[in-house]
């Protein structure tokens, strides 16, 4: 399917099911589909994001992935509040990437047209890009400093390994790219070599812990983390907000996108999100199936054994490397900055 037939679909899905709630202000495209022509090929291993706006006070739990017309959609709800600033959203950098283009899907206000109108062209000023890049960097801070060392290991290891993906981020804005998710590590890798500081991606795979890792090791966990990921999508029942992720509409992008990046020569890229994929996994089977949760452990503490991790002092001890590391990573970022074509005065 190319990317066009999916835009169709998520439009019909916005207009049969989103556009009836009384909350409803609208919604735009997101995510890794942003800037493709529509006549790009949609990986198997890729979904439409759409952001749906609503007026309420709590949003619901997202749909999340789903299939509609043969598209793998990815459906999120967004406060209106967080979009009501259009400075704010520009300052934003995981916000204002899509309202750099037009990625509106309806608009019943006009507020997002307003929002495309202001931030477009004013996306690529340096202030506004350096405010996004701070941003970021502040996001890997706060966050590390957040962990909750009394909270259950897997909970952890989240907690931990997301900030530490977003060191990532902070050079893909800087790029005027695209912040994605699952794909972090080898869009940052592309990054530094188109700007010559190719040198300083062993450090963020250090950062991870999987520089070290061979093919066949990743192979094996991802193995393990496909029986866990099956076993959890029978059972889970307890609403997550990744709780869309761990099913079997989403098993093509949990299992069959790792196993892509393995295939390619990118087997330590993989590494984020098998990880990531696990301890969601266990958050679930925790709540849901604790008998299972436990007898499943072995494979996830393997894995993150790995990397390093088999403690709250491991995690600590990693949180403090990124820390440390993060004056190093925004040298490289004020480069990129000054370097960087696109960026406007």
């Amino acid at each position: 399917m190319n990317v066009g037939a999916a835009r169709f679909a998520a439009g019909q899905w916005v207009a049969r099911y989103a556009r009836t709630d009384a909350g409803y202000r609208g919604a735009y495209f997101s995510g890794s589909t942003v800037g493709l022509s529509d006549d790009a090929e949609l990986a198997p291993s890729s979904d439409v994001d759409i952001s749906v706006v609503t007026a309420a006070d709590r949003p619901p739990v997202k749909p999340g992935k789903l299939r509609h017309q043969g598209a793998l959609l990815e459906v999120s709800y967004l406060p209106w509040a967080e979009l009501a600033s259009p400075d704010a959203v520009l300052a934003s950098y995981y916000l204002a990437g899509s309202f750099r283009t037009d990625t509106i899907i309806d608009d019943p206000t006009g507020h997002l047209h307003r929002l495309h109108a202001h931030i477009s062209p004013r996306f690529a000023a340096l202030p506004w890009v350096r405010r996004r890049c701070q941003g970021a960097r502040h996001r890997v801070e706060a966050r590390l400093a957040a962990i909750d060392t009394s909270a259950p290991f897997h909970e952890q290891v989240a907690a931990w390994l997301f900030p530490t993906g977003v060191t990532c981020h902070v050079l893909l804005t800087a790029a005027l790219r695209n912040p994605t998710v699952r794909l972090r590590y080898p869009a940052a890798r592309e990054v530094l070599a188109a700007y010559g500081h190719l040198d300083l991606y062993p450090a963020l795979l250090n950062l991870l812990g999987c520089s070290h890792l061979s093919p066949h090791r990743v192979q094996h966990h991802l193995h393990e983390l496909a029986a866990t990921f099956d076993a959890t999508a029978r059972v889970a029942k307890t609403p997550f907000f990744f709780s869309s992720d761990i099913t079997p509409a989403a098993r093509p992008i949990a299992i069959d996108g790792s196993q892509a990046l393995i295939d390619a020569g990118d087997h330590r890229e993989a590494v984020f999100w098998i990880i990531a994929t696990f301890a969601r996994c266990h958050t679930v089977l925790a709540a849901d199936a604790p008998r299972l949760h436990a007898s499943l452990a072995p494979p996830f503490q393997a894995a993150v054994a790995d990397l390093g991790i088999s403690s709250t002092q491991d995690i600590l001890h990693r949180a403090e490397e990124v820390s440390r590391f993060l004056p190093r990573l925004w040298q490289t970022t004020e480069d990129i900055l000054a370097r960087n074509s696109e960026i406007t005065a």
